[in-house]
């Protein structure tokens, strides 16, 4: 009737408010790809905070949950526990820990055995996991310790170069990203559409932490290595190609090479028509070109 027909929409409601956040992790998050796992914890733990609501419950015709506390003195009997022994407790304070916020504390030796039992790609996407949160020191941690498992994991190190180029450390950051790139050049014509993207991805990187230092020519070679590949086939590969390209453009002009910028601004234009207004600033001669063009950058 016309109680089914209301709570039908409030659910729609409820939905759509929902999607939210999952949009935010997908548009936002660097490494989106990585971290899908982490939107549907997210959504599932927002959906548990929404159906604990009692206005919620009973727009939605759900039974209302018995608020019983473990504090409470009723409490342990009606669960069937033990009473509780105020001496006791006096003697031995709880240890409260919220599961949200449990650290990995290499200093004790449970967290120690945990951590080291897990492979390096494993302690990457963990990583991944405590750098969305936040966490940045632990994540550092386990990717340089993914690093000392396999000195050849480019992932890790291009993680820790864009996390020390979005902190400000702009030497130590271009030395790991630089450590990525020459790891990948060994592979030559072995790389697999993984190492083409991270290839791209830390050239990137390496460019722009070296011309925020000052080193236009380094950095200039970071960006034009990504022109000599081929337009990779996979479309996340792709993007950011032509992403590289982009900035690319932007370097040249600093450098007054405008032919060149123009270049491979119609090229990115013709991949993606949301470049153009950057290829029109060029021809014209626009002073401001260069601001939009890192600012508009896709943060991936």
């Amino acid at each position: 009737g016309e109680s089914e027909q209301h709570r039908s929409l409030y659910y729609q409601k409820y939905l759509e408010v929902l999607t939210l956040p999952m949009l935010f992790f997908a548009f936002n998050m660097p490494q989106g790809n990585l971290v899908y796992w982490l939107t549907n914890s997210s959504m599932t733990y927002i959906q548990q905070l929404y159906l604990k609501h009692p206005d919620v419950r009973k727009k939605l015709g759900l039974p209302q949950k018995e608020q019983l506390s473990l504090k409470h003195p009723d409490a342990h009997k009606k669960l069937g526990l033990p009473q509780k022994d105020p001496q006791l407790e006096a003697t031995h304070p709880k240890e409260l820990v919220n599961p949200g916020e449990i650290k990995i504390d290499p200093s004790k030796n449970r967290s120690k055995i945990s951590v080291q039992n897990l492979s390096p790609h494993e302690l990457v996407n963990l990583s991944i996991k405590l750098l969305s949160g936040g966490r940045k020191d632990e994540a550092m941690s386990l990717l340089r310790l993914a690093i000392a498992k396999d000195p050849e994991n480019v992932r890790a190190l291009l993680i820790i170069g864009q996390t020390l180029l979005q902190d400000g450390s702009l030497p130590e950051a271009t030395e790991y990203l630089e450590r990525s790139i020459a790891k990948l050049l060994l592979k030559e014509n072995q790389m697999e559409i993984e190492d083409v993207d991270l290839l791209i991805l830390s050239s990137q990187w390496a460019g722009v932490a070296c011309i925020r230092q000052g080193k236009m020519g380094e950095g200039l070679a970071h960006l034009e290595r990504i022109a000599t590949l081929k337009e990779p086939v996979d479309p996340k590969s792709k993007a950011h190609y032509y992403d590289g390209l982009v900035l690319l453009s932007s370097a040249l002009i600093n450098v007054g090479r405008k032919k060149d910028a123009i270049n491979y601004l119609q090229m990115a234009t013709a991949y993606d028509e949301s470049y153009r207004k950057y290829l029109q600033q060029c021809e014209n001669e626009e002073d401001d070109v260069t601001n939009n063009l890192v600012a508009s950058r896709r943060g991936d």
